[in-house]
């Protein structure tokens, strides 16, 4: 791969940023993030998006992040906006949804997974998409992480929340409550849990993590009191990792165990569901909680939160999250070339 050198001879990576979803807040996040000397001096990037949409996001916030617009080569390392359909301004309103505006985020995703796994860009930071509209598209999976897996072809994935002070991986995603129970199962709990190691090792540079795995029940079951999921599925499966050599604990009270990653007890934490693992994580880290997908081949991050069609327009919305995930993005990007 060719590096492009920075004034003070550090590595700079193309990362990729698809627009997301054209009527929400994602352009103009993603606009002011670029203009985030913390981002541009981590850096280079290219957005796949369209240009009066990238124009309307410039002008919304005043951000100095003009791009030169063209066609992606594979030996291109420059900044750059790559238009991926023409849309037009009254196809994409603020805060509303049309069948086009639901096609280009399609097709922005699309561009911006095809870059990264020819290896056009060294890694992908996806903007947020509205569900509700992208899957009128055509798009057939319940989010970013679902459809990139397919994608990338792994077979192993898992999501991970990743703060400073706070990383939360998920053994379940978006399911019902109720269905989580049949969920957990002792091969889930052991996949997701050496994801974790292997994403901490491999993207944060953590030799040997230490996880705290965390139980199903409140009080982590109380002895089965509460629940025998602790005992006869998670136990069980702390115990194999360990005789694998991974350096894990618990099954934890999600509670107390959460406090103590967040003070550098922990390199991470296993969650067994999605609204266990994410409200501490955005509680500690509203502005800079990154969500980047475990298993892939590829660094991927988003910032974590939504397209917020209510303020879209309204120049309300805060970059630091968008930030926070290219940083992270350029971060795995040199760690994945380093390695």
């Amino acid at each position: 791969m060719k590096t492009v050198p920075t004034r003070n001879g550090r590595y700079l990576p193309l990362v990729g940023v698809t627009l997301g979803d054209p009527c929400g807040i994602s352009p103009e996040v993603t606009a002011r993030a670029l203009a985030d000397p913390g981002v541009r001096s981590r850096c280079r990037v290219v957005v796949f998006g369209d240009e009066a949409i990238w124009q309307r996001a410039i002008e919304l916030t005043g951000a100095n992040a003009t791009l030169p617009v063209g066609q992606l080569k594979k030996d291109s390392r420059t900044d750059l906006l790559v238009p991926i359909t023409d849309l037009s301004l009254s196809a994409a309103p603020y805060g509303g949804q049309t069948d086009d505006s639901a096609k280009a985020q399609k097709a922005y995703l699309e561009a911006g997974v095809e870059a990264l796994t020819d290896g056009t860009i060294d890694a992908l930071c996806t903007a947020p998409i509205t569900k509700s509209a992208i899957v009128k598209a055509g798009f057939e999976f319940p989010g970013h992480t679902e459809f990139l897996a397919q994608r990338m072809g792994a077979n192993r994935v898992a999501m991970m929340m990743a703060g400073p002070r706070l990383r939360v991986c998920l053994a379940t995603i978006h399911l019902a409550l109720s269905q989580v129970p049949a969920a957990i199962t002792e091969e889930r709990v052991m996949e997701k849990t050496r994801l974790c190691a292997e994403g901490l090792t491999k993207w944060f540079g953590i030799a040997k993590p230490h996880i705290a795995v965390c139980g199903l029940n409140p009080h982590a079951g109380e002895g089965g009191r509460f629940g025998r999921e602790e005992i006869d599925i998670i136990e069980p499966a702390i115990e194999k990792l360990r005789e694998e050599g991974h350096d894990v604990s618990g099954p934890h009270p999600a509670d107390a165990v959460m406090v103590q990653a967040a003070e550098g007890r922990y390199d991470a934490v296993v969650a067994m569901y999605h609204d266990q693992g994410l409200p501490p994580v955005r509680t500690i880290h509203f502005d800079d909680a990154v969500n980047l997908t475990l298993g892939l081949p590829h660094p991927r991050t988003s910032p974590d939160h939504g397209t917020a069609l209510d303020i879209a327009g309204r120049g309300l919305a805060r970059h630091q999250p968008m930030s926070a995930a290219m940083r992270l993005a350029a971060s795995m990007a040199i760690r994945s070339k380093e390695s």
